[in-house]
Formats: structure tokens, sequence, C-alpha cells
């Protein structure tokens, strides 16, 4: 099936939608009826549903293309191709996956124009917020660090994903929206780091059963202490490390004892998960002209098997089959079976599929389409996986504290200690806390979850690993700049390097 790309400019989308339809597990959001800006945020009601609208912008699978993050990730890396049913099925993923993209093709629209929904969403909460009156102050405390940190988050996604943004922290006018220039990277990092380090002073560190989706301290603290690993600073490794054990002793997570447990879809919120983005099918969603209005997750679809019929799994659409170099590195891992889809295995068993673009007979595991989880209920069953998107976990953190650890200098026998617990929970012996071995170990544990590109960028590995795929130094560790976006702004917003 090939799907269509929807292009919107970002700033005006963000602009002209305060929040969607949301049932999360923790939150439901149904407007009724038609309110002016104006005449809203007046109680602590309206606010919360200002807040789950900044939330509501973490599901998005889809703006200006389709740019769900694990599987769009994991094609950017050495994990994965991009598949589909031929080169021109999703040519932005195709691009990314050869770097072959330019400002005019490629998955930047979709990206830019979440994070700065969200970003929009949450100026204009912690404005509403600032003005409220006669509102609970524990209340008001939480719903804006929660906003500084999801503000913060989406400002980490763009940094990464393109290294030179405009910095917005109050609401703004539309007619304001085109005439925002590109900050200095420093600033946004900077205002990034504030936002969390504000945010975490006051967010819980336990979150209820019925609020399971929001940010806790300890996500909000996992986050800044990647951000830090992200600039990748030897100077501040210590400071990372410091954040990390923060979060690895605090006592509210575990690593579960069987690996395959993590992704299991009946086991959300584990003891494993630090932040995680949850999706239901509770709203029954059918409208293909707008996918980020339901509360499913569209990633599922896209990676599973084409006309599968076999045991397991439900048909998908055949994008993201894993390599061949990921297939190999994991051989004789205990996690193969929990990481990758063996199609030639499946076969044997009589499993049939439609062998699709660039097949190799592999597909992701831990988000697959697992057939007892197909909507059979109102709308689309493509538009409503309820299988929750797992961002940050503890084998995670164990890793990056390790890491940080060796890099600043730290207590080895700490770092030993953090990656012998990663690989004792799966039956693999002890190795000594290298970064060789850190980095390989991140490779295997955390295959195909949206990690590997940004962990090859981020420590100057991405050339030499991905450069056989046609990745270019000083060029792709970023995307470019949508050209619409500069188009809009008439040149406001300046092109990056090299592209």
């Amino acid at each position: 099936m090939k799907i269509k790309n929807i292009v919107l400019p970002a700033l005006f989308v963000a602009a002209s939608a305060s929040f969607s339809a949301c049932d999360k597990e923790f939150l439901e959001l149904q407007p009724r009826g038609t309110e002016l800006e104006d005449n809203f945020y007046k109680n602590e009601e309206q606010l919360f549903q200002g807040l789950v609208s900044v939330y509501d912008v973490m599901q998005w699978g889809t703006s200006g293309g389709y740019t769900m993050k694990m599987p769009l990730l994991t094609v950017a890396s050495d994990e994965a191709h991009a598949g589909g049913s031929d080169a021109s099925d999703q040519p932005t993923w195709v691009r990314w996956d050869n770097f072959t993209i330019d400002p005019f093709i490629s998955p930047a629209p979709g990206i830019w124009q979440k994070n700065f929904t969200g970003i929009y969403r949450a100026n204009l909460l912690l404005s509403k917020l600032e003005n409220a009156t006669g509102i609970d102050p524990a209340f008001s405390s939480r719903a804006a660090a929660e906003a500084k940190a999801l503000r913060a988050y989406f400002y980490f996604d763009l940094m990464r994903f393109f290294g030179n943004v405009p910095l917005i922290t109050k609401a703004i006018p539309t007619s304001e929206l085109y005439s925002q220039k590109q900050a200095a990277p420093a600033d946004v990092y900077a205002q990034i780091e504030k936002d969390l380090q504000e945010a975490r002073a006051v967010l819980p560190p336990t979150i209820p059963a019925n609020e399971k989706g929001r940010l806790s301290k300890w996500a909000a603290t996992a986050i800044l202490g990647k951000v830090i690993m992200f600039r990748n600073d030897n100077a501040r490794m210590a400071e990372a490390a410091a954040l990390f054990n923060e979060v690895n002793t605090q006592g509210n997570y575990r690593l579960l004892d069987n690996f395959g447990d993590i992704f299991n879809p009946a086991n959300k919120f584990n003891t494993e998960s630090i932040l995680e983005i949850p999706h239901s099918n509770l709203s029954s969603w059918g409208d293909w002209g707008w996918v980020n209005g339901g509360e499913g997750n569209v990633a599922p679809q896209f990676i599973g098997a084409d006309g599968y019929n076999g045991p397991d799994f439900a048909s998908g659409w055949g994008f993201a089959p894993v390599s061949l170099d990921l297939v190999n590195a994991l051989q004789g891992d205990p996690r193969f079976e929990h990481t990758i889809i063996d199609g030639n295995a499946l076969r044997a068993e009589g499993a049939t599929y439609n062998e699709r673009y660039q097949n190799t007979n592999y597909f992701i595991r831990k988000y697959a389409p697992v057939k007892d989880y197909r909507h059979t209920g109102a709308g689309n069953p493509e538009l409503n996986w309820p299988i929750n998107e797992i961002e940050i976990r503890l084998a995670d953190t164990y890793l990056l504290e390790a890491e940080a650890i060796v890099r600043s200098g730290g207590d080895i026998s700490r770092a030993k200690m953090l990656l012998d617990a990663v690989r004792a929970r799966v039956g693999l012996p002890s190795v000594p806390p290298t970064l060789e071995n850190i980095y390989r170990e991140r490779q295997l544990e955390l295959a195909t979850e949206g990690h590997r590109f940004f962990d090859l960028v981020r420590t100057g590995r991405a050339a030499a690993v991905l450069g056989p795929l046609g990745f270019k130094a000083n060029k792709n560790e970023v995307l470019p700049i949508p050209q619409q976006e500069i188009d809009l702004t008439k040149g406001v917003l300046q092109q990056n390097r090299n592209y």
C-alpha cells in the first residue's frame, strides 16, 4: 500500500490548533463546542486540557509525511532499510536511508512541524498558567513543570534533527511566526537545560497508576542527562554520570528478568520504563486525513510483513526491513528473537507474506503488529494499534552512565557493574567496561529503538559506520531545514551547511 504524504507549513499548523482530541490512559480531552482561546484556560479543568494538548503531540506519527520516531530513525541508521512497496512509496524514508535527502525531499517537514507544534502549545499553556487566578498552587506548579519539560523534550529533538532552529519561549502572535531567526545552538541548549532543571525540581518522583504517561522527576532527569551526552563534551561527562546515577539508584526502576517482557504490549509502563508514550484504540480513529487525531500507534502497521498470514502477527506494509548488518551483529545473542522476526523461519512453519522493496526477510520485532492487539472495533485497524513507545528505559540509562563514567575517568568498578547488569540479564558474561564494549552493548541492547543513529552522530562514529551507505560528514549529521519553511520566512531561516 502506498501512503500519501501530508505537507503543511509547520508554524501555521502550530498556531491554528490549540489542542486536539485525546484519549490516553490518564488523560481524556473532549472539547464540547467551540471556545475561543481568550475564553478558555479559565479553570483547572481547562488548563489541564491544555496540558493534555501538549502531551498529545508526543504521540504524533505524521505531520508533513510519516515520521514515526522509532522506525524512521532505525531506517536512518544501519539497522534497517526503507522498504515499502517501491522507492516511490515513502521517498523521504528512501532518501534518508541512502542519504540523498535535500531541502525539498526529506522527513524534515514533519519533524519540524511536530516539534514546533509541541513548543507552541507548551508556551501557550505557560502563559495561561502565569496569568490564571484562583488556581491551586500545587496544580499550577506541576503543570508548569510538565510544560517546561515537554518544551525541552521537543527542543532537544529539534536540535538533534536540525542543529539550528529558532528559540521561542513565549506565546507570540501569528504575525511574528515567520520572522523568527535561528538562535545560537548554545543558547537553545541552555534553555533546554534550564527548563529541565526547573522541571525536575518540581515533578513528582513517582506517578500514580491512573496518571501513567505523565512526566516524573526521573524522566526529566534522564532527558537532561541525554542532552549533556549529546553535546559530547568530555568536561561534562561527570555531570552526566551523576544525573544518570540519580535515575539508576533511586529505587523506582529495575531491569526486568525477561528481556522479551519489555516490549510485550500487555506489559505497559513496566519497571524498566522511564519515558513511555502511551497509545490506545479507545478513540477508534478512522480519518486518514488527520492521522494524529487518533491515539493509536501507526508504526506497527508500517513495519509488519506485507500480506502476512501466519502465527503471532498481523499483516503490515513491509517498511523498515531489518538490515543484514544488524542480523549478523545479533547472531548468537539471546536478544535476537526479541529484536528481529526471522521471516525465513516463519515460512518454514507455513507462514506467507509478500516480499517488498529492499526485502531481507527480517522484520522489527520490538514494536511488531501483534495479532492479538489488532483493533476490531470501529475505525481503521491500521490507525489504532494500542502499542506504547518506550523512549527511555533503564538499560539505556545504565549504559549511558557507564559511558559517562569511562569518559570522565570515574569509578570504573561502577561502570563495570552497570555494563555487566545489562549483559547478565540475558545470560551474557562480563566484559571490560571499555567505550568500545559499551557502544557495542548499546547497539545490541537497544537495536531498532531509535537510538543508534543519534549514538553514532554524538560519538563521532557516523561517517565511519554509515559512510558506506552514503552518509557525508559535516552534512548528514542533521537534516536540512525544510525548504517550505525557508520560503515562508522569505530567507529569515538559513539552510544547514552543505544542503
